[in-house]
C-alpha cells in the first residue's frame, strides 16, 4: 500500500511540473467572445406591464379568484355572523376585558335547529 502511495505521489509531482501552457491567441479569442456576449446581454430590463402582472397571478382566472376572495373578506368584515363578537366594542371600550372564544359550532347549530 505504501508503494502505491509513493508511485501516486510521484505521478502527481510529474503532473505539477509538466503544466500545459495556455496559448495567448486562445486567451484573446475567449476574452473577445465573452465581451461580445456580455454586450448583447446588457439590454436594460423592461418595465413590467399589465399582461406580465396578469400572467404572474394566473391570468384572468387568478384575478377573478382574488377579486372574489377580497369581496368575501369585505362582506364578512362588515356583516359578521351573529355568533362572532363585534371587534369594534373591544377597541372602543375603556374596560379591560379578556376574550375567550368558544367556537364549538356544532352545539350552536343544534340549539338553533330545535
Amino acid at each position: 500500500m505504501a508503494d502505491q502511495d509513493k508511485e501516486l505521489d510521484q505521478l502527481f509531482a510529474q503532473a505539477r511540473e509538466a503544466r500545459d501552457v495556455f496559448p495567448d491567441h486562445l486567451a484573446v479569442r475567449i476574452e473577445t467572445d465573452a465581451e461580445a456576449i456580455r454586450l448583447t446581454r446588457a439590454v436594460p430590463a423592461k418595465r413590467r406591464t399589465w399582461r406580465q402582472r396578469m400572467r404572474g397571478i394566473g391570468g384572468w382566472q387568478g384575478l377573478g379568484g382574488l377579486v372574489a376572495a377580497s369581496a368575501a373578506g369585505v362582506w364578512i368584515g362588515f356583516s359578521a355572523p351573529t355568533f362572532l363578537p363585534d371587534p369594534v366594542v373591544y377597541f372602543t371600550s375603556q374596560e379591560t376585558t379578556y376574550l375567550m372564544a368558544d367556537l364549538n359550532l356544532d352545539e350552536y347549530y343544534l340549539e338553533d335547529a330545535e
